[in-house]
């Protein structure tokens, strides 16, 4: 199944960095979401959009709200005001690790 299935996300940035946010729909789904979304993973996801000597993708978990919050520094490629993405402020990055096949 697909990310989505079980979550939704809520993105940020600052200046090159961007952070998503994945929440459980439902509290008893939250320990699988951290058990398969691990910084590595979400980093190896996001490869390709990643600058190479950026520092590591780092997770957060706030279990109080059942989610997990990603940083993904210099995924913005230089941020707003001199990016060349279209999505230069990164809000489809949540929809697009929503894609994401996760086992159940």
């Amino acid at each position: 199944m697909t990310l989505q299935t079980l979550a939704h996300s809520r993105t940020g940035d600052k200046g090159d960095t961007s952070n998503i946010s994945i929440i459980a729909y439902r509290a008893e789904d939250y320990p699988l979401l951290c058990a398969q979304l691990t910084a590595e993973r979400v980093a190896a996801y996001f490869a390709p959009l990643l600058e190479p000597d950026a520092a590591p993708v780092r997770r957060y978990e706030l279990a109080n709200v059942q989610a997990l919050n990603f940083v993904l520094p210099g995924v913005l490629r230089g941020g707003v005001t001199r990016s060349l993405a279209l999505d230069a402020h990164g809000k489809c990055l949540g929809a697009a690790l929503l894609a994401l096949t996760i086992e159940r």
